[in-house]
């Protein structure tokens, strides 16, 4: 199994290709987030952080629309694609390699941390998952909001599906087809994952796998380690109430209501 950094790092050159329309999505997503923050923070500017920015899926689309964006990942290929996609749209994105667990940023200097694409559940065991939330409300400003995306794991733990539906991404020479398979661990609650894409390769197709490990976080589990970690107003939102396409948490630094 390969290390979470290894995943990101190798997926990094292909990973607009599990997007049907990488462009449009980053501009959805956006606009999803912006409402969000603004219902709970008000109108901006804000500087936000995303700490598992990826290619930049979320944070171009959010430095487009007028925030003040900072991108970390635990990738580095990732965090500086990040940064030469945001510039050939125009935007500035300035990025880092960091672990979300030892962020490298001052305290109390964003408005806004921005978790998302299921990053949190990469960390597999409780203590981890409370040294990021641990971390992120040291760079949080008192009243700053946390943004965190996750799957249904409430869901999924339930049944347990081995595999997720494909998605097709378009290139010049073709469909791209990426497909995942899971693979449960005894626990029940932690799951190996083994990520395919096809490629098209004139009459044939290039494969490539990739492997990373996750830990189904439920609801309950990670609504208490957000209050042990000092956050209040925890709110879960609903892909059907938000159009963001994972459930969305939402909740603040708990030193704004003292």
């Amino acid at each position: 199994m390969s290390s979470t950094r290894d995943f990101y790092d190798d997926l990094a050159a292909d990973y607009h290709l599990m997007f049907a329309d990488w462009e449009a999505s980053t501009a959805r997503q956006a606009a999803v987030l912006d409402t969000l923050l603004q219902r709970r923070l008000g109108a901006g500017p804000h500087r936000v952080l995303d700490c598992s920015c990826g290619i930049g899926t979320q944070a171009i689309g959010l430095a487009g629309a007028g925030y003040d964006v900072v991108g970390s990942d635990l990738s580095p290929r990732a965090a500086a694609r990040a940064t030469v996609e945001a510039a050939s749209r125009g935007v500035r994105l300035p990025t880092a390699a960091a672990d979300m667990r030892r962020l490298p940023f001052g305290a109390s200097v964003f408005d806004v941390v921005v978790c998302a694409d299921n990053a949190l559940p990469h960390l597999l065991c409780a203590q981890d998952v409370s040294a990021a939330l641990g971390e992120i409300r040291r760079v949080l400003r008192d009243g700053g909001l946390l943004v965190l995306t996750l799957r249904d794991y409430d869901e999924l733990r339930r049944t347990r599906p081995t595999s997720a539906p494909p998605q097709v991404g378009q290139t010049p020479d073709g469909r791209v087809i990426t497909f995942q398979l899971w693979h449960w661990h005894e626990d029940g609650e932690r799951y190996d994952l083994e990520h395919f894409q096809m490629i098209p390769a004139g009459e044939s197709w290039t494969v490539r796998r990739r492997t990373t490990t996750y830990w189904a976080l439920t609801r309950p589990v990670l609504t208490r380690l957000l209050a042990e970690a000092g956050f209040a107003d925890v709110l879960w939102h609903a892909p059907e109430a938000t159009g963001f396409y994972q459930p969305v948490v939402t909740c603040q630094e708990r030193r704004a209501s003292t």
